[in-house]
């Protein structure tokens, strides 16, 4: 799926990842964050967390995405709250920003896991970010219970691209972390990323049955939708793991 077709498909999102607003809030609280905490968000979509916990929290950092689209929401959503004196929005690659060494107390990555090439990969570019001490936060699904082949191709992964939860914290404790904590999406906070995905393309079949992209984003649409329902509701989790280097 291209850039664009994400940026149509999340045009009505605040929250690019499968958090409503109140586990955005209890992450920033488990994650211990206040008005000393310096974040880095990578892959940071339309910059909700930064902003919100820089309202919330009165914490300060830095978001790096390569869409336009979604730095341009990011630094309007700064404005509207009134913190754009606390946050920064930068246009990149995520995947090759260079952080000054130990200048964060949080660094993170919410369901982008692929700037790094998978979850070891994201935690080696976002480990060197934080100071000794500091938190490094992970958003990556799971499976709920092990897929059957023809749900595994429906989501167009490999089945070890993502583990069960136990394998999950087998992964990060190989990558060098301690698990302190867990935010995890519920049936309620998938559907509302999901299924919003679903009206927002509708509509926007409808007001451009000219556009070059129409015809492959009802194919995503009508892919999306039926695979949400026939397997990801039973099979896929998603979560944000707050850790800790060892």
């Amino acid at each position: 799926m291209s850039l664009r077709h994400h940026e149509i498909a999340e045009s009505g999102h605040r929250i690019l990842n499968p958090l409503v607003e109140g586990q955005l809030r209890l992450l920033g609280e488990v994650a211990r964050v206040g008005p000393a905490t310096r974040v880095l968000d990578l892959a940071s979509g339309k910059g909700e967390m930064l902003c919100r916990w820089a309202e919330w929290f009165r914490s300060s950092g830095i978001g790096v995405d390569i869409s336009e689209v979604f730095i341009a929401a990011a630094r309007a959503r700064a404005a509207e709250l009134g913190v754009e004196d606390q946050v920064t929005f930068l246009r990149g690659d995520a995947a090759e920003y260079s952080a000054e060494p130990g200048a964060f107390d949080v660094a993170s990555c919410l369901g982008a896991t692929w700037i790094g090439g998978g979850l070891a990969g994201t935690i080696d570019l976002l480990r060197p970010a934080v100071r000794p001490g500091g938190l490094v936060l992970v958003g990556e699904p799971f499976w709920l219970e092990t897929p059957p082949a023809a749900a595994v191709a429906a989501f167009g992964f490999a089945e070890d691209d993502y583990a069960s939860l136990a394998g999950t914290l087998d992964r990060l404790e190989a990558a060098g972390l301690e698990l302190l904590e867990m935010v995890l999406a519920d049936h309620h906070s998938w559907d509302r990323y999901e299924a919003a995905h679903w009206a927002t393309i509708a509509d926007w079949l409808q007001a451009n049955p000219g556009d070059p992209d129409h015809d492959a984003m009802r194919r995503f649409l009508d892919d999306e939708r039926r695979t949400y329902l026939t397997w990801g509701y039973r099979y896929l989790g998603w979560g944000v793991f707050v850790t800790r280097p060892r």
